[in-house]
């Protein structure tokens, strides 16, 4: 066969290489598919999706993708910066949402790199350093947080969509939390100049820069009307362990702080400490004194170029408590929040579990005289629920218990936390009628028309011997107690002569009106076995009156003479004595009727799930001493003494407000 000039070969290498042509700009290397395929896993896949500066170091797939789009991938954005900003601000062949979301996220990029104070805290959640001037890159710092917070705000109400058309979408999620974060640094950044005296302005409008602040008005009661904070602390920066079993918060936008101030009833440490503080509070009450506040930072402007130019934004301060949302530019937004933070600093700070076992034995550094912790400030509109802890015990019995329960949105909206802490070496009598005096002075002082919520229908929660003297705030003494103890309490003359010319008034007295229901938790109402023992008797005679009450009855005792001594002889006047069985005022007391209107409900423990429950006790109390058979519930637990921290106990009295706010027409509003 004859055959042409190209043999075969040369025809195959001539079709190859017009392929190749063809193709573009392919190559022998690149010759097979362009697109390859790699499985991942879902984490990974969430991962990738949800990655962002904050979580991973790096930016976002969404800005990385409009930095692409744009094309400042590479070269000016190859570094975070200012240039790169201004490319991307620059940029016209981006949509706005895209733009505004990716300047939020590269601002915050660049705010990071600036150096900045570290805020550090102690074990007690105390500042390690306290800021006395402001370093040379403030300024820089909190313009940067400022254009976080506004791009965040203009990409969140000011794009192509509303929020609420982009409500299921990471993104929006991603920029909250870019603007919450920055308003956080921006305010206690405002707050450390306010401190250092570098604010300029009057309270309600002041200037830092280029940036002038406006401070809105309150309308919810904020923390901040009355009280100046001396430490302002981002929740965020506030990890807790210990007994604390769990933080509870509210998503949405702001940002989430706690304004610690002065507190009257804290242990102060050290001399420093002692000589810096503010002379202490008369009052036998307080607010909180490390309240949660969110805050919000509100840029004006009709349209998202008024906006982006607004460098006078409002401060709005918020109580969580009392507000749940706000309106912006006609959404209704949920405000966040963190219930907690607040709560635990204060506990954390305030050395209880040491100061309640040196008041119970009358040492230095324990307590003298009762006082009142309001857990947030005074609501008028939500009722009282008012905590009273044991026997060398103090208000951090209560954390679980009121940290679970104020993570209820229907209790936390109907009812505002009260709890009683006072030194457990004093009689009952003298406790209970302390209660008494400063509940009516707190009520006079806030409501003294007796119109308010706050007033009425008060529930009542106590533990222990905290639980003997809320039954004495719903019974009726008549001179019941004064005649059974002049008649079986074996007394010397001088407290023979105590009891008749002062006993009367501490031992006669009518149930509270302001109390509908109480809750006994572990009460020993007839005493305990363990108080009259050899070593109940023993711990008893080491527990020494507060140096007050010696006080009080020195003029008729001894001459005038103070004397530590004393209940060493007759009647022994100390809380441990009056829990003993066979105490002739306990014995008194568990005869005492209470108020015909008052529900009442028992929560008791046994120690073991075996045996008869009538011959069970928590350790510490008998089951024929918490039983009150006429309680309208009684929820028996296997714990020990402590069963008021217990899950089922703290499920049992959120049943029990839901069934009182049920009774009271409040669950549905």
């Amino acid at each position: 066969m004859a055959t042409t000039g190209m043999g075969i070969v040369g025809r195959t290498a001539l079709v190859f290489t017009l392929l190749l042509a063809l193709s573009g700009c392919a190559t022998l290397r690149q010759f097979g598919p362009s697109v390859q395929v790699a499985s991942v896993t879902p984490g990974q896949y969430i991962a990738l999706k949800r990655g962002d500066i904050l979580t991973t170091g790096k930016l976002s797939s969404a800005t990385l993708e409009t930095l692409r789009v744009a094309g400042l991938d590479e070269g000016v954005c190859a570094r975070p910066g200012p240039p790169c900003i201004d490319a991307m601000e620059a940029s016209i062949v981006v949509r706005e949402e895209d733009k505004r979301s990716a300047l939020a996220e590269l601002w915050l990029q660049y705010a990071l790199t600036l150096p900045a104070p570290k805020r550090e805290y102690s074990a007690e959640g105390r500042a390690k350093a306290v800021v006395t001037e402001l370093d040379a890159g403030f300024q820089p710092r909190l313009d940067a947080w400022m254009q976080v917070a506004r791009q965040a705000y203009a990409y969140l109400f000011f794009t192509e969509r509303t929020a609420n058309q982009r409500g299921f979408e990471d993104r929006q999620t991603q920029v909250r939390d870019y603007y919450n974060l920055a308003v956080q640094e921006a305010s206690v950044q405002l707050f450390e100049a306010y401190a250092t005296g570098r604010v300029h302005g009057d309270t309600s409008r002041f200037q830092l820069g280029r940036w002038t602040f406006v401070l809105a008005p309150s309308d919810d009661g904020s923390p901040l009307d009355e009280r100046t904070p001396r430490e302002l602390v981002p929740a965020a920066a506030l990890s807790f362990t210990g007994t604390l079993r769990s933080v509870h918060r509210r998503d949405g936008f702001g940002a989430e702080l706690v304004a610690v101030m002065d507190d009257p009833g804290s242990d102060v440490d050290t001399p420093a400490a002692a000589a810096s503080a503010p002379p202490p509070v008369q009052r036998s009450w307080s607010e909180m004194p490390s309240p949660s506040m969110s805050v919000l930072l509100r840029f004006s402007g009709n349209n998202l170029w008024e906006v982006l130019h607004d460098d006078e934004p409002e401060v709005e301060i918020h109580d969580p408590y009392q507000v749940s949302e706000v309106t912006l530019h006609g959404q209704q937004v949920p405000l966040a929040a963190n219930f907690t933070a607040g709560y635990a600093l204060w506990l954390a700070r305030s050395n209880f579990s040491r100061q309640s076992l040196r008041s119970l034995f009358g040492s230095k550094g324990g307590i003298d005289t009762p006082h009142l912790y309001m857990m947030q400030p005074y609501d008028p509109k939500r009722r009282v629920l008012l905590m009273i802890h044991g026997l060398a015990s103090s208000p951090e019995a209560w954390v679980n218990v009121a940290n679970e329960l104020m993570r209820d949105d229907e209790i936390r909206r109907d009812f505002q936390v009260w709890q009683f802490y006072y030194p457990t070496n004093m009689p009952i009598a003298m406790s209970h009628d302390a209660i008494r005096h400063m509940l009516a002075d707190v009520l006079q002082h806030f409501d003294p028309t007796g119109k308010a919520a706050a007033s009425h229908d008060m529930v009542l929660v106590g533990h222990s011997m905290g639980g003997v003297i809320s039954r004495l705030m719903v019974s009726s003494s008549g001179d019941h107690l004064v005649e059974t103890l002049l008649a079986t309490a074996q007394m010397t003359p001088a407290q023979r002569e105590l009891l008749r010319t002062r006993g009367a008034p501490v031992l006669t007295f009518k149930p509270e009106p302001e109390i509908s229901r109480v809750v006994f938790i572990a009460t020993p109402h007839r005493g305990t076995d363990v108080a009259g023992t050899r070593l109940g008797r023993w711990i008893g005679r080491l527990v020494r009156l507060p140096l007050t009450v010696l006080e009080d009855v020195a003029t008729i005792a001894n001459d005038g003479h103070v004397d530590r001594d004393d209940g060493k002889h007759g009647y022994q006047m100390n809380s441990i004595q009056n829990l003993d069985k066979d105490d002739p005022f306990v014995k008194a007391v568990a005869d005492l009727p209470m108020s015909p209107s008052v529900r009442y409900h028992s929560i008791i423990a046994r120690a073991k799930a075996d045996g008869p429950l009538e011959q069970t006790s928590d350790g510490l109390v008998p089951y024929w001493s918490s039983h009150l058979p006429f309680a309208e519930s009684e929820k028996v637990i296997v714990s020990g003494h402590s069963v008021q921290e217990a899950t089922p106990a703290i499920v049992e009295l959120r049943r029990i407000l839901h069934e009182d706010m049920q009774a009271h027409g409040h669950a549905a509003e």
